[in-house]
């Protein structure tokens, strides 16, 4: 990996101990690659944090990395099916390392929830250090930060091509 990335990684960390969820972590360490201000980026991810709107559905780390793969390789023309199939081929490809890395690309398995317990309590937990010490959360925005800035390693031209689109 690239050690000029290295930052972005300790900076998404940074990020979710100073109370920005999960996927907000991850895409605000990275956005500015793509010409997208702090706050665009921390409302464009804050739905996505505890498993999608705590919902405990798909990790808000792994959206958090998806959208940033959606920054660096999305199409912007509907029409264009080869960039669409490009970026849904690197989404899976990154689901998978992240899955396989994590155990899980859901939020409950995760935290290890009850299978048949409710996830609709929309109240944001207390940042405490017992919520950080209990959870595997921060783990999981440090892989996520750390699967993207190694897709940046292999591939710089995603930045820079994106770069000057914005």
């Amino acid at each position: 990996m690239n050690k000029d990335l290295n930052p972005r990684i300790e900076e998404a960390v940074h990020l979710f101990h100073e109370g920005y969820n999960c996927a907000q972590s991850v895409v605000a360490a990275f956005a500015d690659l793509y010409g997208m201000e702090r706050d665009l980026a921390l409302r464009a991810a804050s739905s996505f944090g505890g498993g999608i709107g705590r919902m405990r559905l798909t990790c808000g780390a792994a959206c958090g990395l998806f959208m940033l793969v959606g920054l660096a390789t999305g199409a912007t023309d509907g029409a264009n099916r080869e960039g669409k199939s490009h970026n849904y081929a690197l989404v899976q490809q990154m689901a998978e390392q992240f899955r396989a890395a994590a155990g899980s690309l859901t939020c409950a398995e995760l935290l290890a929830l009850r299978a048949d317990a409710k996830h609709d309590d929309p109240q944001a937990a207390p940042r405490t250090e017992a919520y950080y010490r209990g959870r595997p959360c921060e783990y999981m925005v440090r892989l996520a930060a750390t699967l993207f800035a190694n897709y940046l390693t292999d591939h710089p031209a995603a930045v820079a091509a994106k770069a000057h689109d914005a």
